[in-house]
């Protein structure tokens, strides 16, 4: 079963829509020209060294290429891989500890939408999840177990972390181990946990590149730490600044629809551990999980630039502590009916903007209509329904109730919802209308159009897109791809070259024009 579900929420239909954002094209890029080039120490960017990031992404994007070939399907498999790999661990973890909930707890991490989403982006945030939750997993097994095998596990997996973003995934796991030890006053954990064999493992895992890319690019300790590290978290260098609290609503949509469990579960825990503080030999799971729940949260809303995948490394811990509150708390009593409640509303209400996707996408509002509240009709009484299940079965109907709402809203959002998704952020269909209209020979440049769709038309075409804000525009003939309404600008920006019109894509707001030669 836990195979069936991982391989629908996170395999299937993967290249349903084209790469969106910035991010995805550009990293799906960098990994392609590094193939091309024979190169697994230099990431590059339109043949220019691409520092921004270390390279587990850029790697297992290399290996997909080679295997499956270029494509969007390639791009995303590195973190459909990883948050499988992810979900695995949980599940071989709660065997060890928690035997009784190990299949709930495994289906509770595959289902968060956090976990779904972003183990479907071609990016590097669902690496350093998948590493940094491994390695915690690893740590706190060795902490009960003393067995040295798990400690070398939490070695190698924080080195890959610190290959998936960097430094960040070292520093977050010290963090939580210092906490946790400060908070059972114990300092022998500290210095149990610096082993040297370990040390040695994560130096040879983790050292090598930086050392090699730091050989060959004199630049990378300026750009990469200082300017995409410390400038990145000390300033809002990229126009990310969100308010201080910006990560509490992102976590508990990142749950979802787990928020109520997940909520509650944070408060028994806090609780418990406020009740047995003075117990200091009685650490726990629970408590473990709430540091490392919290301190990801708490450190990068300190931040001064923010952004969702941010704090995907702590979410684990909040799917791992609705499974020790499940344990702990309800096995043989009912359900909180406030719990009961919300849970069957976020569960069953996941239907409705899922199926309203390809509207809302297309016309930027909800569309509200008889359709409309039929359908809020039907997820009310089916809201109801498994609000009765949770009330009169408890912990053997949330499995049901949860999971099949989600694979329906999933599934709607893959068959109804890809193709507004695909038309309205991808540039993928923009590259494909532009091959329609003209061919794919010339060179292409931009003006005035979101970084989007300068870097998707980059990896789509797999050359260099020219930019004329930058002073870029090429000599011979090319297309030009602009924001709406520019055609008295771009005519005035080539005087003296035919500008001849060629069409539009409505749904991003672009225009199309070919320009003659100089």
């Amino acid at each position: 079963m836990l195979a069936a579900v991982c391989g629908f929420l996170f395999f299937f239909g993967l290249s349903y829509f084209g790469l969106i954002g910035a991010d995805e094209p550009r990293y799906a890029q960098v990994a392609r020209e590094m193939l091309a080039r024979h190169d697994w120490v230099t990431p590059v960017l339109g043949g220019v060294p691409w520092l921004e990031k270390p390279p587990l992404f850029y790697w297992q994007a290399m290996l997909a290429y080679a295997a499956f070939g270029v494509n969007d399907f390639a791009a995303r498999l590195p973190s459909a891989v990883d948050a499988t790999l992810m979900v695995i661990a949980i599940f071989v973890f709660l065997r060890k500890f928690r035997p009784e909930f190990q299949l709930d707890g495994a289906l509770i991490a595959a289902s968060g939408a956090a976990m779904i989403g972003f183990g479907r982006a071609a990016s590097t945030d669902m690496p350093l999840a998948a590493m940094f939750g491994i390695a915690m997993l690893a740590w706190y097994a060795w902490q009960e177990t003393s067995s040295k095998v798990w400690l070398a596990v939490f070695y190698i997996f924080t080195a890959l972390g610190v290959l998936a973003k960097g430094p960040v995934a070292l520093f977050l796991a010290g963090v939580v181990i210092g906490v946790y030890a400060l908070l059972r006053r114990d300092s022998r954990i500290i210095k149990r946990t610096l082993w040297l064999p370990g040390i040695l493992l994560f130096c040879c895992v983790a050292l090598p590149w930086y050392v090699l890319v730091q050989l060959r690019n004199p630049e990378f300790l300026r750009v990469f730490i200082l300017q995409h590290n410390l400038e990145r978290f000390g300033s809002n260098l990229y126009h990310h600044r969100e308010p201080f609290w910006f990560y509490i609503p992102i976590a508990l949509l990142g749950l979802l629809p787990w928020p109520a469990f997940a909520v509650d579960a944070v408060i028994v825990n806090v609780r418990r551990w406020w009740n047995e503080r003075r117990n200091v030999s009685d650490g726990g799971l629970g408590l473990f999980l709430l540091i490392w729940l919290v301190v990801p949260i708490l450190f990068f809303s300190f931040s001064q630039s923010k952004l969702p995948g941010y704090i995907l490394p702590a979410l684990p811990a909040g799917c791992l502590l609705i499974v020790e509150y499940l344990s702990r708390n309800v096995e043989g009593k009912p359900f909180k009916k406030s719990v009961i409640v919300f849970h069957s509303l976020l569960s069953v209400g996941l239907i409705v903007p899922a199926a309203l996707i390809s509207p809302i996408v297309l016309t930027h509002h909800f569309p509200w209509g008889r359709s409309t509240a039929l359908l809020f009709a039907i997820v009310g009484g089916l809201a109801g329904l498994c609000a009765l299940a949770l009330t009169k079965y408890g912990l053997r109907a949330l499995r049901f109730v949860t999971l099949v709402p989600l694979l329906i809203a999933v599934s709607a959002v893959l068959r109804l919802g890809a193709p507004a998704l695909d038309r309205s952020f991808s540039a993928r269909p923009v590259a494909r209308q532009l091959i329609e209209l003209q061919g794919e020979d010339l060179p292409v440049a931009v003006f005035k159009a979101r970084r989007e769709v300068e870097y998707g038309l980059q990896f789509y075409f797999n050359r260099d897109i020219f930019r004329y804000e930058l002073g870029q525009e090429p000599g011979g003939e090319h297309l030009l791809v602009a924001s709406q309404g520019l055609g008295e600008e771009i005519a005035s920006r080539n005087s003296g070259r035919k500008v001849r019109y060629l069409g539009s894509f409505s749904a991003q707001h672009l225009d199309f024009y070919w320009v003659s030669a100089k």
